[in-house]
């Protein structure tokens, strides 16, 4: 699997009364925003589980407050995008959920390749032959759930993140570090009954969440920059019909993450070899 230089155009000019587009100084705002938005809600649901059960129903993809902090990336990333390049901006951002061409090999591995890995690490564990749901059809509205809810984090994590690190350092490091915020930012979810974390350890759990960043960050490049396939990427390791893999599928999905990096070498430990680019360089900064 290898991907192809990244053609990056340089920024159109911008008037002196403009406010400045984003730049990987904006990296602090967005976590910023991110923490505080998820960590605060995490940790009020942390202190006052039982009030808030007792309005908003269990933990869980159908309890509202516990959607807010899922969605608290997302919202980072369309709060910045808005701010700095207003509703033009807002267009171009999310017109790249419409990125979708990207080599077959990475197709594969998309939609093959993380189910198998998945299945392998349940056979370690002995699970893989377990399916979650009875009857079965009871999986479609967890399906819809997991599409809708999980993959809106994209849209702050390689929506507007990765593309900022990936200006300053290359994509492998970028992904590395990403994969680390993005990994300890999930650290409430470990301490709330309920989640599927509480019942994982917070280690190889953070290992398989860097390991899933640096995975993608090719992918991502290579589809130039697309929030859908991100967004699907989340979904399929989300995928609520696939059994339980933990611990295994982290260690596994590191092993495909060092070949991948090995493979597409070249571009991985280049800088400037990613999609660095949040809204289309044709889009000014707002006034």
């Amino acid at each position: 699997m290898t991907t192809s230089h990244v053609q990056l155009r340089p920024p159109a000019a911008v008037p002196e009364t403009a406010r400045p587009g984003l730049t990987p100084r904006s990296l602090r705002a967005f976590f910023a925003l991110v923490f505080g938005l998820g960590w605060g809600i995490g940790t009020l649901m942390v202190l006052f589980t039982d009030q808030i059960e007792a309005i908003f129903g269990e933990i869980g993809y159908t309890n509202p407050v516990f959607i807010l902090v899922v969605y608290s990336p997302g919202i980072a990333g369309v709060l910045l995008v808005w701010r700095h390049y207003g509703l033009a901006g807002l267009r171009s951002y999310f017109r790249r959920l419409t990125l979708w061409r990207m080599p077959a090999a990475w197709w594969i591995l998309l939609l093959l390749g993380v189910p198998a890995v998945k299945y392998l690490g349940a056979a370690f564990n002995g699970t893989a032959t377990e399916f979650p749901f009875a009857p079965w059809y009871g999986v479609l509205p967890a399906l819809v759930a997991a599409l809708l809810i999980g993959p809106v984090e994209e849209f702050g994590w390689r929506g507007v993140a990765l593309p900022l690190l990936q200006r300053r350092f290359a994509p492998l490091w970028a992904g590395l570090i990403l994969g680390a915020v993005w990994g300890f930012w999930h650290l409430p979810a470990f301490l709330l009954s309920g989640t599927p974390q509480s019942a994982w350890s917070f280690g190889p759990y953070v290992i398989g969440v860097m390991a899933l960043s640096v995975l993608l960050t090719p992918m991502f490049n290579a589809a130039r920059g697309s929030v859908l396939i991100a967004a699907l990427f989340h979904f399929q390791m989300n995928g609520p019909a696939w059994p339980e893999a933990q611990p295994w599928e982290n260690y596994l999905f590191a092993a495909v993450a060092i070949g991948a990096v090995l493979l597409n070498r070249k571009a991985m430990l280049t800088r400037g070899a990613g999609a660095t680019e949040v809204v289309r360089s044709t889009v000014p900064p707002v006034a």
